[in-house]
C-alpha cells in the first residue's frame, strides 16, 4: 500500500515565510467541531478570538471576555485541529496592566489552552509586551487598526486611518510590532490603500477583514461567513452560505414532527428485539459521533 503523506503542522516559522508567495487563509471559530471542518475546508490559522464574547456569549462588546473563557476555547478547538495553526485571542487587560501579566496570561493559552501563537491589540505601546512574550518563546500576532478591546476610546465599531494623520499613526503601530517580533499582523478595518502600503512595508505577512484585498491572507468568523445572522452584514463580509435561515427552518420541522407525533419513527427507534443484537451501547452512536482527531 502507499504510504500516505502526513500534512506538517503549519508553525510560526512556516507562516512567516509565506510573506509575499502565498495568501493565508484564516478562520474564527470557538470550537472542536467547527475547527474539524474548518481545517478540512482549507483554513490554514484558526483564531480563537475574543468575539466569542459578541458570537457566542451575546455581550454587545468583546470586554466581557475573560482569559478562563479564550483558554477554554481555545483547548475545545485544539481538540478539532491537526494541521492548522491555532492563534489564541489576549482578551481585554490581559496584557496591559504589566509585562509579568502578559507573560503569564501568554503562557495559559499555551499551555492550557493548546495554543500555538497569541494575538495581541495595539501598536506602538505595546511593542515591548510584544518583544517580552517574544523573548519567552511564545509566536506573537499582532493587531492595528480597529482594536475592539477599545471600542469606548475610539467611539464604536468604526473604520479606521481615514485621514492622513491617522493613517501614518497606524502605519507607525504597525512597523513597531512587526519590529517588536510579532511574527504575523492582523489589520482590521481600515482603507484598503493604507493595507497595501503597511504590507509593503512591513516584513511579516498581514491578515486582512475589512481591509481589502492586498493583504498577505484574509480572516473572517466563521459564523459570519456561514451566514448563521443575516442581520449582521458589514461592507467587507462575503456570505458564503446562509445557514441560519435553514437551520431556522430544520428545527422548525423537527419542532412540527415531534409536536405530530411522527418523530421518532421506526427508522429511529431501537425495540427491544434490536436492541439484544447490538454488540454494545457505543453501537447507537455509529454515525462518525466520535470521528474528530484527539
Amino acid at each position: 500500500m502507499p504510504k500516505t503523506t502526513k500534512l506538517k503542522k503549519l508553525t510560526a516559522p512556516r507562516l512567516l515565510a509565506r510573506k509575499g508567495k502565498k495568501k493565508i487563509v484564516m478562520v474564527t471559530a470557538y470550537d472542536a467541531t467547527f475547527a474539524h471542518l474548518v481545517e478540512k475546508g482549507g483554513a490554514e490559522m484558526v483564531l480563537v478570538g475574543d468575539s466569542l464574547g459578541m458570537v457566542i456569549q451575546g455581550h454587545d462588546t468583546t470586554l466581557p471576555v475573560t482569559l478562563d473563557d479564550v483558554v477554554y476555547h481555545c483547548r475545545a478547538v485544539s481538540r478539532g485541529l491537526s494541521r492548522a495553526h491555532l492563534c489564541g485571542d489576549m482578551p481585554f487587560m490581559s496584557y496591559k496592566a504589566s509585562t509579568e501579566q502578559a507573560l503569564m496570561a501568554a503562557g495559559r493559552l499555551i499551555q492550557e489552552g493548546r495554543a500555538q501563537s497569541v494575538k495581541l491589540e495595539g501598536g506602538t505601546e505595546i511593542a515591548p509586551t510584544i518583544r517580552a512574550i517574544v523573548s519567552a518563546g511564545i509566536p506573537v500576532v499582532g493587531h492595528v487598526g480597529l482594536t475592539p478591546q477599545s471600542v469606548h476610546s475610539l467611539g464604536g465599531h468604526k473604520m479606521q486611518g481615514k485621514k492622513a494623520p491617522d493613517q501614518l499613526r497606524i502605519l507607525e503601530d504597525a512597523k513597531a510590532v512587526a519590529d517588536a517580533g510579532a511574527f504575523c499582523l492582523v489589520l482590521e478595518s481600515m482603507p484598503a490603500e493604507l493595507a497595501a502600503t503597511i504590507t509593503q512595508e512591513v516584513s511579516i505577512p498581514t491578515i486582512g477583514i475589512g481591509a481589502g484585498p492586498y493583504c498577505d491572507g484574509q480572516v473572517l468568523v466563521i459564523y459570519d461567513m456561514l451566514g448563521m445572522n443575516d442581520e449582521f452584514s458589514p461592507k467587507f463580509l462575503k456570505h458564503y452560505a446562509h445557514l441560519g435561515s435553514q437551520i431556522e427552518s430544520a428545527v422548525a420541522q423537527y419542532a412540527s414532527e415531534v409536536q405530530a407525533g411522527e418523530f421518532p419513527g421506526p427508522e429511529h427507534t431501537v425495540f427491544a428485539e434490536e436492541a439484544e443484537d447490538a454488540n454494545s451501547d457505543n453501537s447507537l452512536y455509529s454515525s462518525g459521533r466520535k470521528g474528530l482527531p484527539h
